[in-house]
């Protein structure tokens, strides 16, 4: 076998191989013969460090200045202190102050002359008012944000397969450049009930109009002395029950002549055989009022199209519509009825949809709160998808998954982080809306599109100020949302660990 080389000769040794050769030879065991040309490493210091250290650039003067200055800072903190003096003079007058005061004046009367404990607290939770604005906040807190978000997704993935996408963000994104009291105003003209002035109801009309009918004479009633009276909900109904024998006179007025101006002459119902009853309904006015009531006048006009029912025990036994003589004809089952001018005769021309009524306030000022976040949350998602893996789309749409698969198991789960952030900040938002709510919903209605922030405007500074009662919705509002501003920092700091 062969022997090791002598260590204090200042050679390497060498491990044999199964064949006997010695193998590589094996370095740091043994001291080598090349004379050191630098200086040795200090006491205690890592050779191999230094060696690493050495074989770098050397630190410039810039770094130890960097070094230096962090050194200064540590060992004096009353620097790093007098930089931040100003901010926090600035955050304890703008935050600190105004919250710590909020809190004291919510356990005073209304002037702060006394002290009253937990009585505006109460006072606030059994006013009606107050009670209506919590139950606004919260469908503003679970609606318009999920809304704003969902819309912001999907415009974000859509636009990505669209050549002109970068424009239509543009369009999207551009309302947020519009400040909340502008939108209001905006959209208090979009919502106008006159289909004239308001584009919403102007659309809502046209669509309305192309697919129902309208009322044939809308205007149309008949005069106290007629043989029709008013019933509920528009219609009208004879006084007398009809009979086979004699035709059924039913005179209207209430219609301007011009209207009536290209309708058919009035012509007065014949007697028929078998029962059957007949009768006219025409326009019981000539300009100039030369014309008996109640009396078919060759100059006056008949009324076609005028459905008429004829009613017996509550129930409708038969139904007609006027020619346009404005004559009628009901079968013999209307022998002994009361006959019926259903109130769809003289509806009033369709007016689109009251927006701003007590029903739909709420949710029309979230529609305009929508419009103006979808594309904060729309450029938010799509910078998120910017950093998207492309190859875990691609590999999964060649393994076979349909797009909307790729969308919901690949696509929404990467983008949790940024779906989470964007949510967590329209809540914070929503929680504290005011402006738009104040200019949007009218006076008639504000009380039904309360708030916590209209509210809290509306107790310290109205009619009858209290701003006791006033501070004590601050503190509400301000507990309402430090949870999730504290749940959005808490991931935050997860997300940046990661």
């Amino acid at each position: 076998m062969p022997t090791p080389s002598n260590p204090s000769s200042g050679a390497t040794g060498g491990i044999p191989d199964d064949t006997g050769a010695p193998d590589a030879p094996v370095t740091g065991a043994a001291t080598s013969t090349t004379p050191q040309t630098g200086p040795a490493a200090p006491p205690g210091t890592d050779a191999g460090a230094g060696t690493a250290a050495g074989a770098g650039k050397s630190p410039g003067p810039e770094t130890g200045k960097v070094a230096a200055g962090a050194a200064a800072l540590r060992r004096r903190p009353w620097i790093a202190a007098l930089f931040l003096l100003p901010a926090l003079v600035v955050l304890g007058a703008l935050v600190v102050y105004p919250i710590g005061y909020s809190i004291y004046r919510s356990f005073m009367d209304a002037d702060g002359s006394s002290f009253v404990g937990l009585d505006n607290f109460a006072e606030i939770f059994t006013d009606d008012g107050t009670l209506i604005a919590f139950r606004n906040n919260l469908v503003w807190f679970v609606v318009a944000p999920a809304v704003c978000t969902a819309l912001g997704l999907i415009f974000a993935v859509l636009t990505e397969r669209v050549r002109w996408g970068t424009a239509f963000k543009l369009l999207v994104f551009m309302p947020m450049a519009i400040s909340m009291l502008a939108s209001g105003i905006i959209f208090r003209l979009v919502y106008e009930q006159d289909p004239d002035r308001g584009i919403a109801n102007a659309m809502w009309t046209t669509v309305h109009d192309t697919f129902a009918d309208t009322a044939p004479w809308p205007e149309a009633r008949p005069r106290t002395d007629a043989p029709l009276k008013a019933v509920g909900g528009g219609a009208y109904l004879t006084r007398e029950t009809v009979d086979a024998a004699s035709p059924v006179s039913l005179p209207l007025v209430g219609i301007p002549p011009k209207e009536a101006s290209d309708a058919a002459p009035a012509k007065k119902a014949a007697k028929t055989e078998g029962g059957k009853v007949t009768g006219t309904v025409w326009l019981d006015f000539v300009k100039g009022g030369r014309s008996e009531h109640g009396v078919i006048d060759q100059q006056e006009k008949a009324l076609a199209n005028i459905e008429v029912e004829a009613v017996k025990d509550g129930r409708t036994v038969a139904k007609a519509t006027t020619g346009e003589d404005g004559t009628f004809t009901l079968p013999a089952a209307a022998d002994g009825a009361t006959l019926r001018l259903p109130a769809g005769n003289f509806a009033q021309p369709y007016n689109g949809v009251d927006w701003l009524g007590p029903t739909l306030v709420t949710p029309a000022i979230i529609g305009s709160y929508v419009w103006m976040w979808a594309g904060f949350a729309m450029v938010l998602i799509a910078a998120g998808l910017a950093g998207v893996p492309r190859e875990l789309l691609e590999q999964a749409r060649v393994d076979g998954a349909s797009e909307w698969k790729v969308f919901r198991k690949i696509t929404v789960p990467l983008l949790a982080p940024v779906l989470g952030v964007v949510t967590v900040t329209l809540m914070i938002n929503v929680l504290k809306i005011f402006d738009l709510v104040y200019i949007i919903s009218p006076g008639a209605t504000q009380r039904e599109a309360n708030v916590l922030a209209l509210q809290l405007y509306l107790k310290s500074f109205g009619g009858k100020p209290d701003q006791g009662a006033g501070s004590a919705i601050a503190v509400i509002l301000l507990l309402l949302v430090v949870p999730v501003m504290i749940l959005n920092i808490r991931r935050l700091r997860r997300e940046s660990r990661r």
